[in-house]
């Protein structure tokens, strides 16, 4: 069983995912195909803003799918990106002083479990240069960041462990397709909305499945 934010069939884990084939089957996140919905949410928030600045690991396994799919998404909706590449602490930092140096408006956390544990770090940035950010958990917004959009952990994992059942039971990973999340959610912090001079959309407010006071 494996959990991936990059397409499984590029990634080379699967032939198909109707037919995974192999030994191999899981849960596909959709993380790149959802950026583009990432990109309008920001966007959206700060409209005026005419360079968004994307996170993103390069020492991922999925970073050459992201430096591919994440492009491709911002030019679908006609967005200006600048790549920031961070893979330790010290490229965190990095990262975010070239977005201030840079006078970018706002920043896109690419789908990565480095950025996972490095959280509180980069909400503390995001706060210190009140920097408009959105996040592909709702952990993010939870804790103090602004916005986030991505697929429900805790639904996601509950179909991974049913089909772990399913094959301790007998059945084969070649005959189960790939899952992808049925449900997906938007959070939005108004305290940090506040505090960064953003009036949220009452149409945002609407669609969320979360707001946080």
């Amino acid at each position: 069983m494996f959990t991936a934010g990059g397409d499984p069939v590029r990634q080379g884990l699967v032939a198909s995912l109707n037919q995974p084939g192999g030994n191999l089957t899981g849960m596909f996140f959709l993380t790149g195909a959802i950026e583009s919905k990432r990109f309008g949410l920001l966007r959206e928030l700060v409209p005026n803003t005419a360079i968004i600045g994307v996170l993103l690991n390069p020492s991922s396994p999925a970073a050459g799918l992201q430096l591919q799919d994440i492009p491709d998404a911002a030019r679908a909706i006609g967005q200006k990106i600048v790549i920031l590449e961070a893979s330790n602490e010290r490229d965190v930092d990095a990262a975010f002083a070239t977005l201030v140096q840079r006078q970018i408006g706002a920043l896109l956390v690419a789908s990565d479990p480095f950025f996972s544990n490095r959280r509180n770090q980069i909400l503390a940035l995001a706060s210190r240069y009140s920097v408009p950010a959105i996040y592909y958990l709702r952990e993010f917004a939870a804790a103090g960041g602004l916005i986030s959009y991505g697929a429900n952990l805790a639904d996601a994992f509950r179909q991974v462990g049913i089909y772990a059942g399913r094959i301790l039971k007998g059945e084969k990973p070649a005959d189960l397709p790939v899952m992808q999340p049925t449900k997906f959610e938007l959070v939005i912090n108004l305290k940090t909305a506040k505090a960064l001079g953003l009036i949220i959309p009452d149409r945002l407010l609407a669609l969320a499945d979360e707001v946080i006071e």
